[in-house]
């Protein structure tokens, strides 16, 4: 009886269109909504950082097929885009294009997912009922949709971990939010004159804390006074910073080098392991107490930015039967793969629809919701998901086992860094046009610091300039 109805398809992210696009290709209905006013409304939120991975990972093959119908014009496949490159060029274009467009409904909300007519207790008769996925407009109009099945791909961008080395807020964190954001502010534009020559404390000790770091690195050779702390809550520094040519997207590997070397320039002040334990508004700013390697420890800041990661959503799901591993939060049998305390580099194999499937049939969570609380995702892992998950919602099983995918090797291992002097480029190959056309550039990552006016990246440098964006070719 539900055979007629859509699939609901929560997100107009990178996974969730993708999941359209296959479902389409499978002849199927999607129902895709959307929080925001837009495709890729969470990828806005961060559009000034750049990629780790190249655009070959970052575009879904089904979603490919769609955009060659029209003049769309592909990226250059091993440039490192932005995330607002994301959304202009890849995921606008497919949220427009006529077979998908009149599936999507934006600034829809979603509230609750459950069973038509039954609570997560009732059995009987469960697995022929339809789903029902409530949702609110902007206006606050509430709607009610069936469903054949469900593809969560809501992501967690607005789920910030807070402060606390113990996963909550920390006393006063709440009171002080005015000065506090989470996440990856964009601090050399749109928020730049909330961070110039201000002291900055930034907690974490993932990617998302080193951008910010770096990025206030920047800030301080135009806005002097611009002084920088960066609280990790565990004593992982060696294993974050050691990479370089070791990770298999250098870009990400390079980030580290960049930290170390600031570190070693007496740019940069850090805590670790830190916990924080309170936050208090006084005369002098914020004054942040709390533990530094067991002992006491104190300092005043102007601002704090926390990017101590994301966590997924669970409250719209409290009416369906999920299962989901008890510290990762992640499907039990997807969580031992991407387990940080069990994987130093982060390596996950392709995985779908059996990895994915929950006690409740034709529900699914994918993408960057589907790791829980593990940092360790790719959009191309989260496309083959999808691939799998439409094929088995298809009824060709065979497909959905099926790996279509082979994935680089993910995170930065604890190796240590690159010799002075090493040889080889480290950003991925030119672009063919590269943004600074007039420059002579070895990889991606030397376009990029040539079209920001910059000698270059240093790649196979001894000594490169302080100012440039690092690369591989020189140690701290």
């Amino acid at each position: 009886m539900t055979g007629s109805l859509p699939i609901a398809v929560i997100g107009a992210g990178p996974v969730g269109l993708a999941a359209a696009a296959h479902l389409l290709a499978r002849d199927l209905v999607p129902l895709v909504l959307e929080r925001g006013a837009g495709a890729g409304t969470s990828l806005k939120a961060w559009g000034h950082v750049r990629m780790f991975s190249p655009w070959r990972y970052n575009i879904d093959e089904a979603a490919r097929a769609l955009l060659e119908e029209t003049d769309w014009s592909a990226p250059n496949p091993e440039a490192l885009p932005l995330g607002g490159e994301i959304v202009r060029r890849y995921l606008e274009p497919l949220a427009g294009h006529p077979a998908l467009a009149r599936h999507l409904r934006f600034e829809a909300e979603v509230t609750a997912i459950t069973r038509h007519g039954l609570d997560k207790m009732a059995s009987e008769g469960r697995a022929d009922a339809p789903f029902e996925i409530r949702w609110r407009d902007t206006g606050g109009g509430k709607h009610r949709s069936l469903a054949r099945a469900v593809i969560d791909a809501s992501g967690t961008w607005t789920q910030p971990n807070p402060m606390g080395v113990d996963g909550l807020l920390v006393t006063g964190e709440l009171a002080a939010a005015a000065h506090v954001e989470y996440g990856i502010p964009d601090v050399l534009g749109a928020r730049r004159d909330t961070y110039a020559g201000r002291r900055v404390l930034v907690v974490g000790s993932g990617h998302s804390a080193i951008n910010v770091v770096l990025d206030l690195l920047r800030l301080e050779e135009t806005a002097p006074g611009t002084r920088v702390t960066w609280a990790l809550r565990r004593n992982r520094l060696d294993k974050l910073l050691g990479g370089g040519l070791n990770d298999a997207l250098p870009a990400r590997g390079a980030l580290g080098l960049a930290a170390t070397r600031a570190i070693a320039a007496g740019r940069l002040d850090v805590l670790a392991p830190f916990a924080a334990e309170r936050v208090v508004i006084g005369a002098d700013g914020l004054e942040v107490s709390g533990r530094l390697d067991a002992m006491s420890w104190a300092g005043h800041f102007d601002r704090i930015v926390v990017a101590t990661g994301l966590r997924p959503d669970l409250n719209l799901l409290r009416e369906v039967r999920v299962a989901l591993d008890p510290a990762v939060e992640a499907p039990p049998a997807l969580a031992p793969l991407i387990d940080p305390n069990l994987h130093s580099c982060g390596t996950v194999p392709p995985h779908g629809a059996a990895e994915l499937a929950h006690p409740e049939p034709g529900f699914y969570i994918v993408g960057s919701k589907s790791y829980g609380r593990a940092p360790t995702f790719l959009m191309a892992t989260g496309y083959e998901q999808v691939r799998s998950i439409a094929a088995e919602i298809a009824g060709d099983h065979d497909a959905a086992k099926r790996v279509h995918l082979v994935l680089p090797e993910t995170g930065v291992c604890s190796a240590a860094p690159v010799a002075a002097g090493a040889s080889g480029c480290c950003g991925g190959p030119a672009p063919e046009s590269p943004t600074a056309p007039d420059a002579e550039v070895c990889c991606a990552d030397d376009a990029l610091a040539k079209a920001e006016g910059k000698d270059g990246c240093g790649c196979g440098t001894q000594d490169p300039p302080a100012s440039t964006i690092p690369c591989c070719g020189a140690a701290a």
